[in-house]
């Protein structure tokens, strides 16, 4: 945690539709949000015409909920769009945002939830929303992962939070990579 930029955030000037997401890159018929939900299922879905998904299993992870069907969940952008626009992001160039929204190279990136877990968290940081208790340790590695991928900062709240939960939690190494 200690190599996290604390910095203040700010909110000023974003739009959602500054992050183009849900593009298909490869052009394979599916687009990134699909792509993810046929990464996350634990039993894959039949993939029919234009990507439409049937039949799958996916694990929603914030409230330890099983999903068959994936019209009922969301892929949530781990650290969302909003909170990356807070963090840094309102400093990069369409491209870069554009890639962040879709970004499929790390499994923490997106990731498939129940669209009312999904609902609940909406763009607030750890400081101000937590996933159920038994994978708040998961849920900060992943959300720490993705803050270093991207080079984004933290606010003192939000360091202060994690902080504390990953005083709690059992050493484990955290991928530093950067995603771009």
């Amino acid at each position: 945690m200690a190599d996290l930029t604390v910095a203040t955030e700010n909110r000023e000037g974003y739009k959602r539709t500054s992050f183009k997401h849900w593009v298909d890159a490869d052009g394979d018929a599916c687009n990134a949000r699909q792509e993810a939900l046929i990464a996350e299922a634990i039993d894959a879905p039949e993939v029919g015409a234009k990507c439409a998904l049937a039949e799958g299993v996916w694990y929603s992870y914030y409230d330890d909920q099983i999903v068959t069907d994936a019209s009922k969940l969301d892929v949530d952008h781990l650290v969302p769009l909003a909170e990356a626009w807070d963090s840094g992001a309102s400093a990069w160039d369409a491209a870069q945002r554009e890639a962040y929204a879709n970004y499929l190279d790390a499994p923490e990136h997106l990731v498939a939830v129940t669209a009312r877990s999904n609902r609940q968290k909406a763009d607030q940081d750890p400081a101000d929303r937590l996933p159920i208790e038994t994978v708040r340790c998961h849920y900060i590695a992943e959300w720490t992962t993705v803050k270093r991928q991207w080079s984004l900062t933290v606010d003192e709240r939000e360091k202060q939070e994690l902080t504390s939960i990953a005083a709690q939690c059992p050493n484990a190494p955290l991928p530093t990579q950067p995603a771009r």
